[in-house]
Order: structure tokens, then sequence, then C-alpha cells
């Protein structure tokens, strides 16, 4: 069974940094679509960024590529999100999304929660204050 384990939020200044992890397990790591998804109250869901762990470019929302940077660390199954400059417009609950079993990264834009069998954490709180 797919888990996402999220961590990593909090409270900070605007102009302050953050960085988000999340951990996989019950998947193959490496052919699977994962992202960084988030909603602030009386909002819909916004896609942050999604890649394909198996390699290739990573889809990031434009008003977010020039602050926020996805990466993972295959070893430990954890996909991160550091998140710089941050403003008060990011405040949200931010959430880890995945979906396995993916062989090409054609499948792995932000669009891919759109789907089924998409596994979601339980998410993060990101508060910044101005």
């Amino acid at each position: 069974q797919v888990q996402l384990v999220e961590s990593g939020g909090g409270s900070v200044k605007a102009g302050g940094s953050l960085r988000l992890s999340c951990v996989a397990s019950g998947l193959t790591y490496s052919t699977a679509c994962m992202g960084w998804f988030r909603q602030a109250p009386g909002k819909e869901r916004e896609g942050v960024a999604a890649l394909f762990t198996g390699g290739g470019s990573i889809d990031y929302a434009d008003a977010m590529k020039d602050r926020f940077t996805v990466s993972q660390d295959d070893s430990k199954r954890t996909l991160y999100l550091q998140m710089n400059s941050l403003k008060p417009e990011d405040t949200a609950m931010y959430y880890c999304a995945a979906l396995s079993r993916v062989y090409s990264a054609s499948w792995c834009d932000r669009q891919f929660v759109d789907g089924r069998h998409v596994k979601w954490g339980q998410g993060t709180q990101v508060t910044v204050a101005s």
C-alpha cells in the first residue's frame, strides 16, 4: 500500500524559506509520478510541481518556478520542495501526491492527479506572515 508522509511545514515571515519533505513507501520509487500540490482555505487545489521519479524535466507552475525547487533523493525515497522568498499568498496546506507503476515521463505533469489511483499524503501546513 502506497503511503506518503510529508513534513517540514511551519510558520515563517515573508521572505523566509522552508523545505518540505515527502517520504514514499509501498511503491517502486523509480516508476512513479510524484508532485507537490497546495490548497488554501476557500480556494481550489493548485499544482506546484510534478515529476517522473525515473528522471526527466519537472513541470512547475509558472507562478512558483522562480522561487520553488523540487528535488528527490532516490536512496531515501524522498521528494523535496525547497521554497524560497515566501509570500503570504503561499500560505496553504501542502500535499504530496503519487501515482505508481508509471513507465513514461510523459504521464507526469501536474495534471496526473486528475487520474485514478493517485495517493495523497496527509499534508503539511505552511503559514507565511507578512
